[in-house]
């Protein structure tokens, strides 16, 4: 149990639980839109599998190859408390990426370079001679390319069968893409807000460049007008179930706001706290978007 508890902390579980959130969501959109085409539930298994899979090798090799730095920010992580080796990190990485590429192999040759494709950009965010996390344009940009727009259309193109894609632009999927995008770079922005002490000197993070304030608001007003973009197409009936899509993002943008201006920047567990809301807010948005299409 104790080692489950261990190895679960270094999925850094926030991200499985958003991975298999945005897969399901995903596939739950292909099958409102396109049934007739949808994958096997075999091969949506083996989807989700490698998706997971793809998380573990990132999230954990971001841990590994930055064990000093996570000591001073984030101490209780299982590497730099002493739980985990880094040995035994290694072996857990290395596996995640076999059984992620593995299981995109036995689905189609266009899923497998999707996943290669996001494996390497994980492999470059973290480790030299790219390093995209050294510096906060490379960094944000990595992020949002992948959960912005190689999830969400790249998932949806395998999930209605298209192995090699050639038609128009799938239309359904753009305000996810353009959502999901501006939620990313949030996310780039805020998870870095209360690490500027152990990022000072490493890392060129736009909170240690900027300043905390700047990082956040940036955030702000880059998330805000997503969900008044989702709002104006709740208003003008893009989505079937316009008024469920118009109620709920309405509320999620006053809970945002709300949680934005009662912020102290000055307090990390606040910000942490803030920081978890906002992944609770992207959970949110993979639960509401098929629904829209029932």
């Amino acid at each position: 149990m104790n080692a489950f508890i261990t190895f679960w902390k270094f999925t850094r579980p926030h991200t499985i639980i958003g991975s298999t959130l945005s897969i399901c969501s995903l596939y739950l959109l292909a099958f409102f839109t396109q049934p007739l085409n949808l994958v096997t539930n075999q091969i949506f298994l083996l989807s989700l599998l490698s998706a997971l899979g793809c998380n573990v090798f990132i999230t954990g090799l971001n841990q590994w190859s930055d064990v000093e730095v996570d000591k001073i920010n984030k101490p209780w992580l299982p590497i730099a408390s002493g739980e985990l080796s880094k040995s035994n990190a290694l072996i857990i990485v290395i596996s995640s990426g076999i059984i992620s590429l593995l299981a995109a192999a036995l689905c189609s040759p266009s899923f497998l370079l999707l996943i290669s494709f996001i494996l390497f950009i994980g492999f470059a965010y973290s480790m030299p001679p790219l390093k995209f996390k050294r510096r906060h344009i490379a960094a944000a940009s990595a992020i949002t390319l992948v959960r912005g727009l190689l999830v969400n259309l790249g998932f949806y193109l395998h999930f209605i069968g298209a192995v090699w894609y050639s038609g128009d632009f799938p239309e359904v999927v753009i305000p996810l893409i353009i959502f999901v995008s501006a939620f990313s770079l949030g996310i780039a922005w805020f998870k870095d807000i209360p690490d500027t002490k152990g990022d000072e000197g490493k890392f060129g993070t736009l909170a240690v460049i900027q300043g905390r304030k700047y990082a956040f608001y940036a955030g702000v007003f880059v998330v805000s007008p997503a969900y008044l973009y989702l709002i104006f197409l709740g208003i003008t009936q893009f989505f079937p179930q316009s008024i469920f899509a118009l109620v709920i993002h309405s509320i999620a943008l006053i809970l945002f706001i709300v949680s934005s201006i009662r912020l102290d920047l000055s307090d990390d567990k606040k910000i942490k706290k803030f920081y978890l809301f906002f992944w609770g807010l992207f959970f949110l948005e993979y639960l509401v978007f098929p629904l829209c299409f029932i």
